[in-house]
């Protein structure tokens, strides 16, 4: 790994099957250990369940309001500066009850990758 500064760029977002928008702020061979996104849900939008296998992701929850639901935890309200910790192969989504997008930033261990991915909503 070598010292970097990667700069945000609004234009690399884009629309997932999920239903949110995502723009990936660090996702590289170069730091295998984490990836950083910035996911956007907008107004009255549930994504769709789905769990990442092998993966540990965390919310960081940063304006916006919301309700995620996470493997068998009751449905939980979560606001700006909230943590949700999904352990690998736990199901989830979120809602977005708020009137503006929910913002929130996903820190993934080890990093993203598609493979990883499972749609459990279908």
């Amino acid at each position: 790994m070598q010292p970097t500064i990667l700069p945000h760029d609004p234009a690399k977002a884009f629309f997932t099957d999920e239903r949110c928008h995502i723009t990936e702020l660090s996702n590289s061979p170069a730091d295998e250990a984490l990836s950083i996104a910035l996911a956007r849900v907008e107004p009255g939008v549930t994504t769709r369940w789905h769990r990442l296998i092998g993966t540990t992701e965390r919310y960081v929850m940063l304006s916006g309001q919301g309700v995620v639901e996470i493997g068998n935890l009751p449905p939980r309200a979560v606001a700006p500066h909230d943590v949700v910790i999904i352990p690998p192969g736990c199901r989830q989504r979120i809602t977005n009850t708020g009137s503006q997008d929910l913002l929130f930033h996903a820190l993934c261990t080890p990093r993203f990758r598609p493979s990883a991915y499972e749609d459990v909503d279908r």
